[in-house]
């Protein structure tokens, strides 16, 4: 009924995501920024973090790019990317 519980590491090794990983991922414009956090509150993987506004930012080796910071802004001031195929962020 249920799939395997216990999920095997291998392409999550390298880029420390765990399970699973998009090509997207979020950039921080800091145009419109109020200092919400709520791209702060609502990461599930914790790798957002600034401290007052126009200074957040992701830090890109635990982000899966599941895009909930970019839908939570309520100034639209976070847009997903695709990523290079460098791996470098856009």
């Amino acid at each position: 009924m249920f799939g395997p519980l216990i999920v095997k590491p291998s392409k999550s090794k390298g880029d420390k995501t765990g399970s699973w990983r998009t090509k997207i991922r979020p950039k921080y414009l800091q145009k419109n920024c109020i200092g919400c956090k709520m791209c702060v509150v609502i990461c599930p993987e914790g790798c957002v973090s600034g401290k007052e506004k126009n200074t957040y930012i992701c830090n890109y080796e635990y982000c899966k790019g599941c895009g909930l910071c970019s839908v939570i802004c309520p100034k639209a001031d976070i847009i997903m990317t695709e990523e290079s195929p460098e791996g470098e962020k856009k």
